[in-house]
């Protein structure tokens, strides 16, 4: 396993000085969530495409993932998941993130919801084995759950179809690992982590803290993600966007990796005794 930083940690920063400072600090790949500061624009030109593409190889780091903002509960978004493919495809990442969007609570709607967003899923699959680029669901929104994300992909056998897997949103669904990775067996496209702690004075009860300050099993993450042979990306989404609060970038992001190589050392150790 490699690691990645997602460029949410650096709100407000052009890509260039974004990417040359996470290779800085010794991470691996980029998970593109924004570029110079904003979300991505599906319709980006040619010459906006070659730019990102020449930001990051500057700095020597392959695209791990381009991350949109498409929910596949929501209208018509199988022609911005084709032109997020053919973002990807420009940049040469393996993976496109949707997330799930949001399922009624009637059991009848809600299937019929999910049976939606897979017929969006099925519809992109050409267009991604086309391009080379794989689609990622994210465990997030109404799709929190481990569970819920195999439910959907249980009707999208493609290759070209998987899971983002977050750490925090189906710990707080009161998934562990071990579930978690049992539900998505050998679909994982990517994993992305994080850790917080409960807190009853933020919003939806949760704050993002540094690595190993909170109570999300990252440690078991690793620990399960290499017992089951993953060899994908392990990337580190530090939410500075969406909190303003959390540490800069210069802090959260060097002792991330710092702490992440250890454990996977560690694994790495341990499971070399065991064979």
């Amino acid at each position: 396993m490699r690691l990645a930083f997602s460029t949410l940690a650096f709100p407000g920063r052009m890509l260039a000085d974004v990417a040359a400072a996470g290779s800085a600090m010794g991470y691996e790949g980029i998970e593109l969530r924004l570029v110079d500061g904003e979300l991505i624009d599906s319709n980006m030109d040619a010459s906006q495409r070659a730019r990102v593409r020449a930001a990051v190889e500057a700095a020597g780091l392959p695209v791990v993932a381009v991350d949109s903002s498409i929910r596949l509960t929501d209208g018509d978004p199988g022609p911005e998941i084709v032109r997020f493919l053919e973002l990807a495809n420009a940049w040469e990442s393996p993976v496109v993130r949707v997330f799930g969007g949001a399922l009624d609570d009637d059991p009848a709607l809600r299937a019929r919801q999910i049976r939606g967003a897979a017929d969006v899923l099925e519809a992109a699959v050409p267009a991604a084995e086309r391009l080379g680029v794989a689609i990622g669901v994210e465990t997030h929104d109404s799709f929190s759950a481990s569970a819920t994300v195999a439910e959907l992909l249980g009707l999208v056998p493609s290759p070209s179809v998987g899971a983002v897997w977050d750490s925090h949103h189906p710990h707080r669904m009161g998934e562990t690992p071990s579930e978690i990775a049992a539900n998505f067996g050998d679909r994982v496209l990517l994993a992305q982590v994080k850790d917080a702690r409960r807190s009853s004075e933020k919003d939806g009860g949760w704050q993002l803290v540094l690595l190993g300050e909170g109570e999300v099993e990252v440690r078991t993450m690793l620990e399960v993600l290499a017992g089951r042979g993953y060899a994908g990306w392990v990337s580190v989404e530090w939410e500075k966007r969406w909190h303003a609060e959390i540490e800069e970038p210069e802090i959260a992001l060097p002792q991330h990796i710092a702490l992440l190589r250890a454990w996977m050392d560690e694994i790495d150790a341990t499971s070399k005794e065991q064979s």
